[in-house]
């Protein structure tokens, strides 16, 4: 019983992470309903940038969303406004694949740009904190990690309080409700998209800074969260917050308590498993709302 309750006190912690990183796949595909593939490279564009800040100016990992955060939210805007946009316009559809392929394409391209420009070497950063655990009723926990699940927590709640409170989290939401009255309302979709696809891009800044401590850093790294993310997104409701937040926390106690029993592969077909499952019983998700 102690092994099964460390398990899931491990998976709990590294799921406020996971979380974190399904709320930006969210915000793209509850605002603009596509999905964006480059998602996980985002991740790790912001974790080689948290790496070389800290090897260059020695900043700490956790001060550095006061600039990946800006940097990443600009990229994301870029990216919109020059690739993801035109396509939108052109196109006259509110789902075009082009966009998906698009997105994917850009994955591709990043991740073969930071393997030319920082080689295949696994990268890692060594904190006061990276090591350090404490015990709570008998429990070992991981400081980075629960620091991480604290973070999470308080930017899920700080992304609720935006949309729900400000002129623009209402126009983001009643864009990806139906982008034609939004428009007849007065509402720029296309600036909306920009500032939600920059949004989602400046989260990865803060899930790199939670990640860093104790995971590596590698041009490959995005790929294996963005799957698991996609999970997450199924299995809690595509283009709902609280079930993004709900399934990185599921997904993350299953991880670890079906890891301690089976190789960590057995405990990815889990999952996947999960994923198909969910598919077939409610598409929708556990949160998620059927649209027609």
């Amino acid at each position: 019983m102690h092994t099964l309750l460390q398990g899931a006190v491990g998976g709990l912690l590294i799921g406020g992470t996971y979380a974190l990183i399904a709320l930006g796949l969210n915000i793209v595909f509850g605002t603009m309903r596509v999905i964006n593939f480059a998602q996980g490279t985002l991740l790790m564009v912001g974790m080689f940038l948290t790496y070389w800040l800290w090897v260059l100016t020695g900043l700490h990992p956790y001060l550095s969303p006061l600039i990946s955060i800006p940097v990443l939210f600009g990229f994301g805007y870029l990216i919109q406004q020059v690739l993801v946009a035109p396509l939108f316009a052109r196109e006259r559809a509110r789902e075009p694949m082009s966009v998906l392929l698009l997105t994917l394409g850009l994955a591709l391209v990043l991740e073969n740009l930071a393997l030319l420009f920082f080689a295949a070497d696994f990268k890692t950063i060594q904190t006061d904190l990276a090591m350090r655990t404490f015990k709570m009723g008998g429990i070992i926990v991981s400081v980075p990690r629960l620091i991480g699940l604290v973070a999470a927590g308080v930017t899920g709640a700080a992304l609720y309080l935006f949309f729900m409170r400000t002129d623009l989290g209402r126009a983001i939401r009643a864009t990806g409700q139906d982008r034609e009255v939004a428009r007849l309302m007065g509402i720029d979709d296309f600036r909306v998209y920009s500032v939600a696809f920059g949004l989602s891009a400046g989260l990865m800044g803060i899930a790199a800074a939670i990640l860093v401590p104790f995971f590596y850093i590698h041009p490959a790294v995005g790929t294996s969260f963005i799957l698991k993310a996609f999970v997450i997104v199924v299995l809690g409701g595509m283009g709902s917050m609280p079930g993004a937040a709900l399934g990185g926390l599921i997904v993350g106690v299953i991880e670890g308590v079906v890891g301690l029993y089976v190789q960590a592969a057995v405990a990815q077909i889990v999952l996947f498993g999960l994923f198909v499952v969910i598919l077939f019983v409610r598409p929708a998700g556990l949160l998620g709302v059927e649209r027609r």
